[in-house]
């Protein structure tokens, strides 16, 4: 930015500024100029790269996305102001449950791996509905789902980005990936097998989290703990001294127990430690054990461990190496056949009863028959239970053993948990106390990183398994392909040396049928955006120049998913943390103060909002919620950000109208400010100017757009007020003041007003103020430094003016005759050297005098009424 400035040109000026259409009018220019584009030419030092969060593209967006987006764009808005070489990409989150869910909803369609493709099919609703019982959706081939998949998030995509540009995001739109893309697939695919090689990825059988309503597995950072209405049933084990009470809210897992736990220093125990008893009903014979994790004040004090009834069970499990005995099947009801371990005749009467139904339908079974046998101590107790719960899912999560892939993230490693804590190190986190967080979350892992789902859209874990003689896949020794080959679907493709007809036969192969899980994708947008592929090809030096990436911006709740799966990529992919600052956004409340969130039907879609307030308004609010905290969704802080960007509108207008100053041999507009006030301006500009610098530079756009705010009312109301007169008379120090500081204020609201700003901008300057430099104090230095407190000391004196005109109930443009001004000696020695234009600006036409006081106001007023003309 150069002092030298062209003159307005009277022709691009509205008669009438207006906020309407400029929208519309500025995304044109932007999209047509690529003014946001990065220069994949720069070098690596000048970058400033972004690992923008790529939105789920299923249903619509909320104000939460408004909230988060604006921040990062103000950020990336003033890097780019700063000279670097802004990496902004958009990414599509397109695989994974919510897709799937809208498919369903959307179309009333359900996939089914067993059916057939049918090229022909048409869904029975596009969008003509609004929700279908699952019982009613058409089922459909696996590859007929996935193409509905993709067709829907298309239009969804196209929807996003139309906000996000009217939102005025200064993405990088010619870098833009989807996470179901070719490239996202390669990626996601690429780096799995190399999981897979290096010993970090593993495919076990295990007890683990299933969700019975979508038939899937899944993981510890998605679980989500609710109030569940349950009841306790004390029921008597058959000890060798008589009976062993235990309380338990799942009698229906009766026939799962495989021993009785208590804590090895309860007294009431010790016993039966070692000892034996015997389940009530099903009669099989159990161990009592100690665990230090038994709790003596809950309860009796002794507990069931049941395969599976809880996460507590699976530890025991594990650590007292007990038998499995699952009677719970992946759709969450009771196996059809009564199990060999059941050997009593009533027992196995009773389990014949609960065969096939479901946990809830089975439990009643059970305390009947405990009732009738004696061992239902009194009757059950209500209560309200803490149930694991899928953070998508509506019934309590069930622990079922299945076959699954994990990565390894620290939860059964304690040098590998180390490592990651210490990569938490190298990440700067705005806020700071956001650092603990994660450490907390990864020191309390219990179990690695399940990645594999049993669903449709998604990436396909690229592997298959040979079959021996009698079909059963040999999970030790997958097949795997070569990394040309990518992406892969192996239940559409062949592995090497096989045919399709060899598919799913004895001595042949079969493919896996899982897809992993959305964060296994998304923890990889730093390579996917980047392109990290090209790079190990040698085809591209992107990846080099954007990686590490400077910033990730997200919000609180997915510490525990994205950013910490991300480090766990990176950390064995590139040893090294992915970011080196991680700016974290605070959740939009609604008026109860709860999150908005799809899921409880409490969000506001911003499309609305954006026609009745404009980006510049909405973007105001966002940018005045401070990284970190939850803030409430607020038309009334719109409103106040609508009245700034009409102000600044309008007071450039008024600005820019009195004419350019006339500059001495053109040395510049800081050359001919030499009057008091003015020179008070600019000085306390200065300030501005180095305060909204430091916020930007500690991640607090608050802050900085406080500062700048707060002056520009001062200057509007203020200055201008003061300075117009001699402005109008062509003094050059008060026009070159005025245009200097218009300059320098709408460069500092650019990242948070981008459309006001550019549209007052193109009035007198050539190219975008969005590629303009960012204000520097040096710009403002006169040759003789101002006082900035000669503005304050004027400013306060034209209020107490305005307030004696109001008090007197008479117009602003009345004359005071005669009055004396109240305050302290050094206010009244800053009024004094500028009261010429105090004078001015509140038409004092007579004597003017000053008297020492504690408190700055106006006395002894006389004024003669402004009676404005009568119309000829």
């Amino acid at each position: 930015m150069t002092e030298h400035s062209p003159a307005p040109d009277a022709t691009r000026i509205p008669d009438r500024p207006s906020l309407d259409g400029l929208e519309d009018r500025w995304g044109a220019v932007w999209r047509e100029q690529d003014t946001y584009a990065f220069d994949r030419a720069g070098a690596r030092e000048q970058v400033f790269s972004i690992d923008t969060p790529p939105p789920t593209a299923s249903g619509s967006l909320h104000m939460g996305h408004v909230f988060s987006y604006t921040h990062t764009d103000c950020m990336a808005r003033y890097k780019r102001m700063r000279g670097y070489n802004v990496f902004y990409p958009i990414g599509w989150d397109d695989n994974g449950l919510p897709t799937e869910k809208r498919v369903q909803n959307y179309y009333g369609v359900r996939g089914d791996s067993s059916l057939p493709y049918d090229p022909d099919f048409t869904p029975p609703f596009e969008g003509t509905t609004k929700s279908i019982k699952a019982a009613d959706q058409v089922p459909i081939s696996r590859q007929n789902f996935i193409e509905l998949c993709d067709e829907l998030t298309v239009k969804d995509e196209e929807a996003f980005e139309s906000l996000f540009r009217r939102l005025g995001f200064s993405l990088d739109w010619g870098i833009q990936y989807r996470t179901i893309d070719d490239r996202s697939r390669a990626t996601a695919q690429t780096a799995f097998l190399r999981n897979l090689d290096r010993g970090e990825a593993y495919t076990a059988e295990a007890p683990g989290l299933w969700d019975v309503t979508f038939q899937t597995a899944v993981a510890q950072a998605e679980l989500e703990a609710r109030d569940y209405p349950g009841a306790y049933h004390r029921v008597a084990f058959h000890g060798p001294d008589g009976p062993v009470h235990i309380e338990t809210t799942r009698p229906e897992l009766l026939p799962a127990c495989v021993a009785l736990i208590a804590h090895p220093d309860d007294e009431r125990y010790q016993g039966l430690f070692g000892s034996t008893v015997t389940s009530p009903i099903f009669g099989v014979e159990v161990p009592v054990v100690a665990h230090p994790s038994a709790e003596m004040d809950k309860g009796a004090g002794i507990a069931m461990c049941c395969t599976f009834g809880d996460l507590t069970d699976v530890i025991w499990w594990r650590e007292l190496q007990l038998p499995t005995r699952s009677i719970i099947t992946r759709a969450g009801r009771v196996l059809g056949e009564t199990p060999e371990w059941i050997h009593s005749e009533g027992g196995a009467a009773t389990f014949a009863q609960m065969s096939g139904k479901t946990v809830h339908s089975a439990r009643e079974v059970v305390v009947e028959a405990l009732r009738a046998s004696g061992d239902l101590d009194g009757e059950p107790q209500k209560t309200q239970r803490k149930a694991n719960f899928y953070e998508r899912g509506e019934k309590p999560l069930e622990i079922v053993t299945s076959r699954q892939w994990y990565i390894r993230n620290g939860g059964r490693d304690a040098d590998l948990n180390q490592a990651l804590q210490a990569r938490g190190d190298e990440i700067d986190f705005h806020p700071d106390f956001m650092k603990s967080r994660y450490k907390n979350w990864v020191a309390g892992l219990n179990g690695d990183w399940l990645i594999s789902r049993q669903r449709f859209f998604g990436i396909p874990i690229p592997v298959w398994y040979a079959l021996d003689g009698d079909g059963q896949p040999q999970y030790d020794t997958p097949l795997v392909p070569t990394e040309d080959q990518l992406p892969i679907d192996p239940m559409a493709q062949v592995p090497a040396g096989y045919t399709e007809d060899q598919r799913d036969q004895p001595g042949g192969f079969t493919g896996d049928p899982d897809v992993m899980d959305t964060w296994a994708t998304s923890s990889l947008s730093p390579q996917i955006a980047g392109d990290w592929l090209a790079g190990e090809r040698g085809e591209s030096d992107l990846f080099a120049k954007v990686f590490p990436m400077d910033v990730r911006p997200q919000g609180h709740d997915i510490i525990r998913t994205w950013l910490f799966a991300t480090v766990v990529r990176a950390h064995f992919e590139h040893g090294t943390a992915p970011w080196k600052n991680a700016a974290i956004s605070g959740w939009i409340l609604d008026p109860d103060r709860k999150k908005m969130s799809k899921s409880k039907g409490n969000v506001v879609t911003p499309e609305d909002v954006v026609v009745e307030h404009s980006a510049d308004a909405v973007r105001y609010w966002a940018a005045s919620g401070r990284l970190g905290t939850d803030a409430a969704y607020d038309t009334g802080q719109m409103k106040i950000g609508r009245r700034l960007a009409i102000k600044l509108l309008n007071a450039s207008k008024f600005a820019l109208g009195f004419g350019e100053p006339e500059l001495a041999d053109r040395q510049g507009l800081s050359s001919v400010i030499t009057e008091p006030l003015d020179r008070a301006m600019i000085a306390a500009l200065e300030q501005v100017v180095k305060d909204a610098t430091k916020g930007f530079e500690s991640w607090d756009y608050t802050r900085s757009l406080d500062v700048t705010e707060t002056f520009f009312w001062t200057f509007c109301d203020d200055y201008i007020e003061l300075v117009k007169d001699r402005a109008h008379g062509g003094d050059p120090s008060a026009r070159a003041a005025l245009r200097l500081a218009l300059s320098v204020l709408l460069r500092l609201l650019a990242p948070v007003l981008p459309y006001a700003t550019e549209e007052v901008w193109s009035w007198w300057q050539e190219g975008s103020v969005h590629r303009a430099t960012w204000p520097e104090a040096s710009e403002l230095a006169l040759s003789e430094a101002g006082d900035p407190q000669v503005l304050t000391a004027v400013g306060t004196a034209l209020s107490q003016v305005r307030k004696a005109k109001s008090d007197a109930k008479v117009g602003m443009r009345s004359e005071i005759t005669s009055a004396t001004l109240v305050a302290p000696a050094a206010t009244a020695e800053r009024v004094r050297a500028d009261e010429a234009d105090l004078r001015a600006a509140g038409r004092l036409t007579g004597s003017f005098d000053y008297v020492e006081g504690d408190e700055v106001t106006l006395r002894d007023v006389e004024l003669i009424p402004f009676v404005k003309p009568p119309k000829n």
